[in-house]
């Protein structure tokens, strides 16, 4: 087994490498166009054949250029939603590499079709617990989705599972199921109306018009 992570300390993003170094295979998480050309020296050198692209979310709309700029890894890109010359990948897929598994589960909530990634004893949830560190929409589009998503599908898996995020601003990018059902800050001791008057908040803060005193 090999692991590797890519920390983007400007933005807090994150990508994941995981791979069979027995059987050479390996897949990417969360994967950035503009970190191509490390990932590929990453692959070369160590003689790894990509098998899955794997995406948590994205942000095309913001990013048009990134699905192009993904195709150049030359392995399939697995999303939640259907693209051209994109597997829209479903609830319970897996997805084989080498010797190795990767199944997905549907989380929907920061973006509508929000996948999450289960390797071994690690789920891959880009920005579903990082409720407010997406640089590209610092809150839930689909907040009702969003607690179902972590409360009936991540807060029910089993205490030890690492949990890796998709962002990082200033918390730790692995952290457990026991540690984030006990003191998550969205999630822990809040009710579910609780829970959507934050996400709420969240939303009309960051759509409210800025003053931009340098034009005035």
């Amino acid at each position: 087994m090999y692991f590797r992570i890519l920390h983007d300390e400007s933005s807090g993003e994150l990508s994941y490498l995981l791979a069979d170094a027995d059987a050479r295979e390996a897949v990417l998480v969360d994967p950035r166009g503009r970190d191509l050309p490390l990932w590929q020296s990453l692959l070369a050198e160590r003689g790894l054949r990509l098998r899955w692209v794997l995406r948590t979310h994205h942000h095309d709309g913001d990013m048009p250029q990134e699905p192009a700029l993904l195709t150049r890894l030359g392995a399939p890109m697995v999303q939640g939603q259907a693209a051209t010359g994109v597997h829209a990948a479903e609830h319970g897929d897996m997805l084989a590499f080498g010797c190795e598994m990767v199944v997905v589960l549907a989380t929907p909530g920061h973006t509508g079709g929000c996948r999450s990634f289960a390797w071994r004893d690690r789920l891959f949830c880009g920005g579903l617990l990082a409720v407010d560190a997406c640089p590209h929409q610092p809150y839930p589009a689909e907040p009702e989705a969003l607690w179902d998503s972590v409360r009936q599908s991540v807060f029910t898996l089993p205490d030890e599972t690492l949990l890796f995020a998709g962002h990082a601003r200033s918390a730790r990018a692995v952290s457990t199921v026991l540690e984030q059902r006990r003191w998550h800050p969205f999630f822990a001791g809040l009710s579910r109306d609780e829970f959507l008057t934050r996400a709420a908040a969240l939303r009309q803060s960051a759509e409210a018009p800025r003053f931009d005193y340098a034009t005035h």
